[in-house]
């Protein structure tokens, strides 16, 4: 009987162990739907891409439209290799609050055996990554139209390294301080839309405006392109909201959801302000208030539900409408309203989850959670502008940054390229 009993305590004392690890932890497990749908997820994300490429394109004149889609795919190539070689071990490995450490360089240590939660650790680097590889093409709509391919390639790479990475750690990564602050950001509010804006707004204080009369260089060459553009990227940002819980689950079904709910009531908004201030519905602004609606979800979409998707969607536009109206006031050439609707989109949508979020962070009540929104704002667009506007006027005054006067008059397809969008 007392070898039973003392059996019987060895199994008690051994069972959890074996069940929950050494560390008191349930021991990762793969889960083939999570990884499937996080691989689908992925794919969809990467074809937002593509479909920048055609918003982009369309909004410039028809000379520079070759070299405005080339800045997406240009981010591709480069941000691929960046972010395999040091961006994902800078945003995603270590537990230090500011800045990851070396361990994952090269992927390192990373197998076909490594997880992240419940799906392989590749994965999770392909996911992640597609958000390292749009956020820079993002940034180019700001300065389309007027710089050398030589200076954007070495700003993308350098201000992914230095901002991108850094503030992706802060929000994302084990130990980040906003994280640990109990900021809110689904996929992306602050670390992909408001950097990116307040960096081509950083970039074009630096450069200048374009060459060219204001109702010339600001007419779109192809608006079918910006509405296919537009279907594009919203098709994609279902993957890029709904994959950001690493899950197949019902948090994605809602992500989902509240992602075709937002840019709904977003483009009509968009269209009732604009036709009270234009008597005017457009195209171009339909697929305007579609993606301020898109952005200011972002960071919303796993923690807030339809009716606080619809009330987002109907504040945003009128606020990104009137940035891109005061532009004009204030002087400074935002191209394609990359500051105008990613940055002021993402700053107010990182807001209004602290607002709208129906669970806070741990331990927080809503005035709190408000206030640690604002706070992420304030320290991620600061961040940005300061080491945009830093890495913008080092390589102006090294390599260049900026083209050549006369050769952005005749066209950048031809004078960067050697190639037109058209042949007609």
């Amino acid at each position: 009987m007392k070898a039973f009993k003392f059996l019987m305590f060895g199994l008690f004392l051994i069972i959890p162990s074996i069940v929950w690890g050494q560390e008191g932890a349930p021991t990762p497990t793969l889960n083939k739907g999570d990884t499937a749908w996080m691989i689908v997820a992925s794919t969809f994300v990467f074809f937002m891409i593509p479909g920048l490429a055609l918003f982009y394109g369309g909004l410039v004149r028809s000379k520079n439209v070759l070299s405005t889609m080339m800045h997406s795919f240009v981010a591709i190539i480069v941000l691929t290799l960046q972010w395999t070689i040091i961006g994902y071990s800078l945003a995603f490995s270590g537990d230090n609050p500011y800045i990851g450490d070396l361990q994952l360089l090269m992927l390192n240590g990373i197998d076909t055996n490594t997880l992240e939660g419940s799906i392989p650790k590749f994965v999770h680097f392909l996911f992640q990554g597609m958000f390292a590889l749009i956020t820079p093409a993002l940034i180019s709509g700001a300065f389309a139209e007027r710089v050398k391919l030589s200076g954007y390639v070495a700003f993308i790479a350098l201000w992914a390294t230095f901002v991108y990475d850094p503030v992706a750690h802060w929000v994302w990564g084990s130990g980040g301080w906003l994280l640990t602050m109990g900021a809110l950001d689904f996929a992306g509010g602050t670390v992909v839309h408001l950097i990116s804006g307040i960096a081509g707004l950083a970039a074009v204080l630096v450069i200048g405006k374009r060459k060219g009369e204001l109702s010339v260089i600001t007419k779109p060459n192809n608006l079918t392109y910006v509405l296919l553009g537009i279907g594009l990227l919203w098709f994609g940002w279902f993957g890029f909201n709904g994959g950001s819980g690493l899950a197949s689950d019902g948090l994605a079904a809602r992500a989902f959801a509240v992602t075709l709910i937002a840019p709904s009531a977003a483009g009509i908004s968009w269209l009732i302000v604009e036709y009270f201030h234009t008597k005017k519905a457009t195209a171009l602004g339909v697929a305007s208030g579609i993606l301020a609606g898109l952005v200011v979800i972002t960071p919303a979409s796993g923690y807030v539900g339809p009716f606080g998707a619809i009330i987002m969607g109907f504040i945003v536009s009128p606020i990104c409408y009137g940035a891109i109206v005061l532009k004009g006031k204030l002087g400074y050439d935002d191209s394609l309203d990359a500051f105008g609707v990613h940055g002021v989109g993402g700053g107010v949508g990182a807001i209004l989850t602290g607002i709208f979020a129906l669970q806070l962070a741990e331990g927080v009540s809503r005035g709190q959670q408000i206030y640690v929104q604002l706070v992420s704002v304030v320290a991620t667009a600061l961040y940005s502008f300061v080491f945009s506007y830093i890495l913008a006027f080092v390589i102006e005054k090294t390599i260049g940054f900026r083209i050549d006067e006369e050769k952005e008059i005749a066209g950048l397809d031809r004078e960067i390229h050697g190639e037109n969008g058209y042949d007609i």
